[in-house]
């Protein structure tokens, strides 16, 4: 069988589609249109020392709203809060508009906190614990494979973050590898990250998000 471009776009077509249901994504592989954040008010450097600020992707809960592996982003936010709050720390949710890269959000959280720390979430679940002056490609805890990313890792990772804004012992979280993964995930992950790209901004600063 011949391929061609024609037969590489049905293909996609298909993976798309299939991605949109499973996913819950809204936005069809056509749609480039942006939403307009306007009314949404500026995040602004907290002044909370017990602060640590959860940083979004520029696609989370409005064009994906499940990870790569089905988890509901609203679970994973309200998971990850619980465990900032169970360490006697003050969550805060923003939504960084001008990047989709883990490190660059999870920095520009962590830019933006109180505390000086925070976590960087994309909106297919791969996940970093960042420090307001480390660079942005180095971190305190990087959390890659989303697909073995569950809701008690998701609970930890507040947990840590938080244990970290206190000075206290932090154990990092063990990760998980599965040399099948990437085989398995890689044109779903791709897909996700190339909508979660389309949605970037680079002249929009990060904005407060409640809808979690």
């Amino acid at each position: 069988m011949q391929i061609n471009e024609e037969l590489v776009e049905q293909i996609v077509r298909v993976v798309s589609e299939q991605l949109n249901k499973k996913q819950g994504i809204t936005m069809t592989d056509h749609e480039s249109k942006k939403i307009n954040y306007d009314k949404y008010p500026i995040a602004n450097k907290g002044t909370n020392p017990k602060e640590v600020v959860i940083g979004v992707g520029p696609a989370f809960q409005t064009q994906i709203n499940k990870t790569i592996n089905g988890l509901e982003l609203n679970e994973v936010i309200k998971t990850i809060k619980a465990g900032i709050e169970e360490e006697g720390m003050v969550p805060r949710v923003i939504k960084v508009l001008k990047t989709s890269d883990v490190g660059f959000i999870g920095l520009e959280a962590a830019k933006l906190s109180g505390s000086g720390i925070g976590i960087g979430l994309q909106s297919k679940g791969t996940a970093v614990i960042h420090q307001k002056d480390l660079y942005p490609l180095s971190n305190l805890e990087l959390f890659p494979q989303a697909p073995l990313m569950t809701l008690d890792k998701y609970r930890a990772i507040g947990k840590n973050a938080a244990k970290y804004v206190k000075g206290d012992k932090v154990s990092p979280i063990e990760g998980e590898n599965d040399p099948m993964v990437r085989a398995k995930y890689q044109v779903v992950a791709a897909l996700m990250h190339i909508k979660e790209t389309e949605l970037v901004d680079t002249k929009h600063s990060s904005i407060e998000w409640m809808e979690v």
